[in-house]
């Protein structure tokens, strides 16, 4: 059974593992896959840290987290054994109800299953911006919820 609980201390070499494992999904048609580096190695890890964040739990094992910045949700990731199981769907609502309305992301044009997922929690496109991963070009779609 998956539980959700806030984020400990102790999780913290658990998360980064599961961003590493997922990342490379993430990349998939949106980037050079060699712009991927490990979590701890890039310069976003200190918003990671700084960021408020929730867990999923298997039993005792985390596979999962959503972390957000105020009324940005920066993270959200699921290791790939557990992807399509709703836990990301779950952790997106923890990070919707704790944000509120005012909620908003970005999400790498070529990442289609996270477009998907958040556009069926009531997310829409609202911006698009070239930027970079790691000096390999990206796209990103700046997407809000609904009002």
């Amino acid at each position: 059974m998956i539980t959700y609980r806030p984020y400990e201390d102790k999780d913290w070499q658990a998360i980064c593992r599961i961003h590493d494992r997922a990342r490379p999904d993430e990349l998939k048609g949106s980037c050079d896959p060699r712009g991927f580096i490990p979590i701890e190695q890039d310069k976003e890890v200190e918003d990671l840290k700084r960021s408020k964040k929730f867990v999923a739990c298997d039993s005792e094992t985390v596979v999962g987290f959503v972390g957000m910045d105020e009324d940005y949700l920066a993270w959200l990731y699921i290791d790939p054994s557990h992807y399509r199981k709703g836990i990301g769907r779950e952790l997106l609502r923890i990070g919707i109800r704790e944000i509120g309305e005012g909620v908003w992301t970005i999400v790498l044009d070529g990442n289609k299953s996270a477009i998907t997922l958040y556009e069926s929690e009531g997310f829409r496109e609202f911006g698009r911006f070239n930027s970079e991963n790691n000096g390999y070009p990206v796209t990103c779609i700046k997407m809000s919820r609904a009002v």
